[in-house]
């Protein structure tokens, strides 16, 4: 049996450029990237970069590929050179840290760079664009 997709699943994320929308595909990926299930015995989210870093060497470039994809979003939200160079040490470290063996991978559980990332995104436009913040409840 093999697993597939629902291509319906991609029809709810905007494709604009403007800041609800951004914010929204943002806060999607950051959420497959690390809080796509659960790991029984232990209860911490984890996600695509967690299972993906598994792969040695490999897939800490595949990881560290998707979370520099934040930072190009966050780039095209107009983001400071400071917000921007945090950011990217957030994905750096994420990435050096994945290529230490066992330790790197039970450490990336841990360390999320890419919450860490959303979370500067999110200041950003809270206080950039307030009309953009979304309201959970």
């Amino acid at each position: 049996m093999t697993a597939r997709i629902d291509p319906r699943i991609f029809d709810s994320l905007p494709m604009g450029r403007d800041v609800a929308s951004v914010r929204r595909r943002i806060e999607a990926l950051e959420a497959v990237l690390e809080r796509m299930f659960v790991i029984p015995g232990i209860n911490r989210p984890v996600g695509l970069d967690v299972i993906v870093g598994l792969i040695p060497v490999v897939g800490d470039v595949i990881a560290a590929a998707m979370g520099s994809w934040l930072v190009w979003e966050a780039r095209n939200l107009g983001l400071s050179r400071f917000q921007m160079v945090r950011m990217m040490g957030n994905v750096g470290f994420d990435a050096v840290l994945g290529l230490v063996p066992f330790v790197g991978d039970a450490a990336d559980i841990y360390f999320r760079s890419n919450t860490r990332n959303l979370r500067i995104i999110r200041r950003h436009l809270d206080k950039h664009h307030p009309a953009g913040v979304v309201l959970e409840g």
